[in-house]
């Protein structure tokens, strides 16, 4: 029987992530809590033994401005909008490092058994908002490469696009740097063009999370086409706990563990990925979800010999092995 498996990848932002949505002066106190909760979901994948990819923004892992500006590209991306430009945003703010900054975290994610660093761009790049062009892509990979190959001796090889946004040429540039896996959106058309949101599409993604609407969310990888890296599509957003409707998150649990399960019995592959931030609204009642989760998997490694994955632990892999 083919082997199944579990992937979890986790895009690592802190403000970086939402500079262009909400403000930070107010806000503060969240990825205090961000900060707080990382090590103890560090320690639950440590006691679960998970793999997992903290698909990481490049400039949360300077260690102050002056880092920042050290390995910042001369050549920066030239959206028309430059609400976009997270140069512009930090140039033009005076705010709390400790909400942008955090090393720290990052030595703890490395020292922790199974943990995987990969990128989510230098800058939470939009590879499909106008104005930009590829040679300030490329030159975004190349300085989130720099410096976690400077500061933490890595040679990055697992990528998530910022706001699942990609293209063809997004995915061979992502290949030329030298990333050899990438997260994808599930086919449906509900995540198709995300650059072009609206309340259709998230009503969709959200109730799909609750009932089955959409397409089959396990999947067997696939070899990469030739100059293009493995892709591994999301299966399911882990959307974050809701404390008035606590309904809501009985259904969601449900659901993640219906299709974990489908997955396990098929020997496919199950994706599920969240922010850490996520976790910081209600941090104890998140992190129980997160254990409600890794106990159904761990059922199901002993039952079906499901296996935990990270990113970079399939970037090798052959159907052929699947």
């Amino acid at each position: 029987m083919r082997q199944a498996g579990l992937i979890i990848s986790l895009d690592f932002e802190l403000h970086w992530g939402r500079f262009d949505k909400v403000p930070l002066k107010g806000n503060e106190a969240y990825y205090y809590r961000t900060r707080e909760v990382i090590p103890r979901l560090l320690a639950l994948f440590e006691q679960y033994q998970i793999k997992a990819t903290w698909a990481t923004v490049g400039m949360l892992m300077a260690r102050d401005v002056e880092e920042w500006e050290q390995f910042s590209p001369s050549l920066t991306p030239g959206f028309y909008q430059e609400a976009f430009s997270a140069y512009r945003w930090f140039r033009t703010s005076h705010l709390d490092p400790n909400c942008l900054f955090a090393p720290d975290l990052i030595q703890e994610i490395i020292r922790t058994p199974g943990q995987e660093l990969g990128s989510h761009t230098f800058s939470h790049y939009y590879t499909r908002v106008p104005g930009q062009h590829t040679d300030e892509f490329r030159a975004d990979l190349q300085a989130a490469r720099h410096i976690a190959a400077e500061k933490f001796g890595l040679d990055l090889q697992s990528l998530v696009f910022p706001r699942n946004q990609y293209h063809p040429d997004a995915l061979k540039i992502a290949r030329e740097t030298g990333f050899r896996v990438v997260r994808t959106n599930p086919e449906d058309w509900f995540w198709e063009r995300p650059e072009v949101d609206g309340w259709v599409k998230k009503g969709f993604r959200a109730s799909d999370s609750l009932l089955p609407l959409g397409k089959k969310t396990s999947f067997l990888p696939v070899a990469p086409a030739a100059g293009f890296p493995t892709l591994l599509p999301a299966s399911r957003f882990f959307r974050p706990y809701q404390d008035r409707i606590s309904w809501l998150n009985r259904m969601k649990l449900r659901r993640i563990n219906e299709e974990m399960l489908s997955a396990a019995r098929k020997g496919e592959m199950y994706h599920l990925w969240w922010h850490p931030h996520n976790l910081a609204q209600h941090p104890d009642q998140s992190l129980e979800e997160v254990k409600i989760v890794l106990e159904h998997f761990s059922t199901y490694r002993e039952r079906y010999s499901m296996e935990s994955h990270s990113m970079g632990s399939l970037a090798h892999i052959d159907r052929s092995e699947v």
